[in-house]
């Protein structure tokens, strides 16, 4: 099998283009063709009158190796590497010792899976409910305002990433094929196939919720368990006079203890409770960088237009997508972070009394608005000195603040883009509808924004409309706060993945700093997976 890259042909390219391009690239005759597919697509739009769609192709040809030799001098024509996932181990028989998983967010959930696949039989602990029962309490927040600390956007089944838009790429290098095993097993649980070819994969909401529960039923067959309402109050660790610990098991916050030598620590970036615990009990944790600001929200034909051209709304360009950055005079970084095409802004506290956003596209994108986080990047050297847990208590005055801005009911704070900029508050809507809820209180931003991030994000802004004619369009929406960019906190590990000053403890995904969307949450609990059987095995 070959692999051909760079293939270039027009977006309304005919239906035989690709086996014509094909032979012309290899200078065969289509018969001598004997098979292709599509490895990959994305496309180049920097020209928006003549968008080309770019193909890496898999073909398998007569003679193969003759032209292959013919070919040798073309870097864009090599055979076909294996991208096949391969297991590092395989639990034996009369292994008694079971791995313990502490959160069902994508990392924990592959790290839960990869271990059954490998026949260590773990118990996955999550300290909220089943996706669907979450869904229905996340819900309750958006419809009555009814906030379920346990079972939310952050915590339950699936993780943050359920209510997001599912985006499943990432710049991470990525050797062993980690990447290739998330989205396959996403595919097996009915993920579209596309994910596995095109540029920017993305699942949606819905598809999200039937497909962890089949991950978690595939656990289930495979020997091990997943256990809901399951909220750990304590790793139970052995400390020497030194200060080093080994973990020995978990207590859960019912009394329960199990006893585990291997612990995953899978808890995402609002495990806030979880933090202070892990702190209190020796575990090294460090203050870690982030960034705070809001979401913005345009029509999605204003974003297809900009980025597309005439082509706006054309099937394989779906909804157009954005990535901006500034640098602003003040030293500080302002830029798009998890942009959602045709989505919704929603609610995401995970805390009473605190107002969070958050972005959530489904499959199709077929919202009205595209919404992205627009923030600024913040650090513990400058803004929260002096205490590796002082992230959590930033994050938590400015989401109390946009509690406050927002009537006190968990609507959220919201601006006008053209008011924002003129540093007056907004009192209703323009062009634009908010779509969060459970509501919207037009006020001033600068109620629950550090000025640094206001006066950031007033730069921004027209230095985006340069890049994306409207971005500063005054009836834009600007909704406050967003804080949970990524964890405040990285609990350092070591080169086996386990905490430098706790064996048994594995720091894992976002909550630990190690990872930032779902891909690349998903490759790291497979890697962690792989860390536990090969430290089970030298156990054993």
């Amino acid at each position: 099998m070959l692999r051909l890259t760079e293939i270039k042909l027009p977006l309304d390219h005919a239906e035989g283009a690709i086996l014509s391009a094909i032979c012309q690239r290899l200078g065969v005759a289509a018969s001598e063709v004997l098979n292709h597919s599509i490895y990959r697509r994305s496309f180049d739009a920097r020209k928006k009158s003549a968008i080309t769609l770019i193909y890496s192709l898999d073909v398998e040809v007569v003679n193969e190796a003759a032209l292959l030799d013919r070919c040798k001098g073309d870097p864009h024509i090599k055979p076909t590497p294996d991208t096949t996932y391969k297991f590092v181990a395989k639990a034996p028989a009369d292994l008694t010792s079971r791995p313990v998983v502490i959160g069902t967010g994508p990392c924990g959930l592959f790290a839960g899976l990869v271990l059954a696949q490998m026949g260590f039989r773990p118990i996955v602990l999550e300290r909220g409910k089943a996706v669907r029962e979450r869904t229905k309490d996340t819900w309750g927040l958006w419809r009555q305002g009814k906030l379920n600390p346990d079972s939310n956007v952050q915590f339950g089944e699936g993780g943050a990433g359920t209510f997001s838009d599912g985006k499943l790429y990432s710049q991470i290098k990525d050797p062993q094929h980690h990447g290739r095993k998330v989205l396959e097993e996403f595919v097996k649980a009915g993920a579209p196939e596309e994910i596995l070819f095109i540029n920017k994969p993305h699942i949606g909401t819905f598809r999200l919720v039937s497909m962890v529960e089949k991950m978690r039923a595939n656990i289930f067959e495979l020997g091990g368990e997943v256990r809901f309402g399951a909220k750990v109050d304590e790793i139970d660790i052995e400390r020497d006079a030194a200060g080093n610990g080994q973990v020995r098991g978990v207590v859960l916050a019912d009394g329960e203890r199990i006893a585990a030598e291997h612990v995953v620590l899978a808890v995402g970036h609002s495990a806030r409770d979880t933090f202070q615990m892990l702190f209190d009990q020796g575990v090294y944790i460090e203050a870690k960088p982030f960034s705070i600001g809001v979401r913005i929200e345009h029509p999605q034909s204003l974003i297809d237009r900009a980025r597309f051209g005439p082509s706006a709304g054309h099937p394989l360009l779906g909804a157009a997508d954005y990535k901006l950055v500034h640098h602003c005079a003040n030293g500080r970084t302002a830029y798009s972070f998890c942009m959602c095409p045709g989505g919704t802004v929603v609610a995401a506290t995970s805390e009473p009394g605190r107002v969070v956003t958050n972005g959530m596209s489904q499959y199709s994108r077929a919202e009205r608005n595209a919404n992205s986080g627009i923030v600024v990047d913040i650090s513990p050297e400058v803004d929260y000195p002096g205490h590796p847990l002082a992230g959590i208590e930033f994050q938590r005055q400015w989401e109390s603040a946009a509690f406050v801005a927002g009537g006190g009911t968990y609507s959220a704070p919201t601006q006008r883009v053209g008011d924002f900029l003129k540093g007056q508050p907004s009192v209703a809507p323009g062009a634009v509808d908010p779509s969060y809820t459970p509501g919207v209180h037009w006020t001033d931003l600068s109620l629950c924004l550090p000025p640094f991030v206001v006066a950031a994000l007033r730069e921004a802004l027209p230095a985006f409309d340069k890049q994306i004619h409207g971005f500063a369009m005054d009836d834009a929406v600007m909704t406050g706060v967003e804080t949970r960019t990524s964890s405040p906190i990285r609990i350092k590990r070591g080169d086996d993945l386990q905490s430098i000053n706790t064996r048994g403890l594995y720091p894992a995904g976002e909550g630990a700093g190690y990872a930032g969307g779902i891909l690349s949450a998903g490759v790291d609990g497979i890697k962690i997976a792989e860390a536990v059987a090969r430290g089970m095995l030298k156990m054993a």
